[in-house]
């Protein structure tokens, strides 16, 4: 195992021991996508007869769940989730994140605004003062991607269309690279609004509320400053 996955499994197992204590029987869990998310759903499985069921924001992480035993449900058939465990793209100190990196970030959001509490798992490389490195995803109905991609150079942006990808809703992703995102929460804001947008990458408008964060002297516990 690498360096990094060694994080990304710290974190993992974390986050199985901070929501242990809040499961019920009757619990629905709200399960992300990408390489940390997969290592928390593997975790999950000693876990299973102790909550309900989950939601999952992507095909893949649904198709991981169900591997291991556990009940997949419909966003549509839950009320509100417990919880919601995912990693992330970037994260900055007010818990703003960048997430869209496996072209989830739509799901990601849906499933994000069910949940009672969102609990993101990252590894150091993740953390930066300022988001923006990392370029920017955001989803795109087709016919609308070039428009969206003239809106987006105008916010100061370079989008680059993401080739062969379609996303589980059927639409196409356009990464936005340069960008040095100061006010994330006006930015997602601005960006929601381009006539063809689906949804963007940013996660500031509902940041995560607490960040596990592994790092090379254990994992750190962080909460929005």
């Amino acid at each position: 195992m690498s360096p990094q996955d060694q994080l990304k499994h710290a974190v993992a197992r974390a986050a199985i021991e901070y929501i242990k204590p809040k499961l019920t029987p009757d619990a629905v869990l709200g399960i992300g996508t990408g390489s940390t998310a997969n290592f928390f759903i593997d975790m999950l499985g000693e876990l299973k007869y102790d909550f309900a069921a989950a939601v999952a924001s992507s095909d893949a992480s649904a198709q991981r769940l169900q591997t291991l035993g556990i009940e997949v449900l419909d966003c549509n058939a839950v009320s509100e989730l417990l919880v919601y465990v995912d990693g992330a793209d970037e994260s900055n100190p007010n818990l703003h994140l960048i997430k869209g990196g496996g072209a989830a970030l739509t799901r990601e959001k849906i499933v994000c605004a069910v949940a009672r509490e969102f609990v993101c798992i990252a590894d150091e490389s993740k953390w930066v003062d300022i988001l923006g490195r990392f370029p920017l995803p955001v989803e795109v109905i087709p016919m609308a991607r070039s428009f969206v991609a003239r809106e987006l150079v105008k916010l100061g942006g370079a989008p680059v269309y993401r080739e062969g990808v379609i996303t589980d809703n059927g639409n196409v992703i356009l990464d936005v690279h340069n960008l040095q995102i100061l006010n994330p929460v006006e930015l997602e804001t601005k960006i929601n609004q381009i006539t063809g947008v689906v949804a963007n990458g940013l996660f500031a408008i509902k940041p995560a509320d607490v960040l596990l964060l592994g790092t090379k002297e254990g994992v750190k516990v962080i909460r929005p400053q």
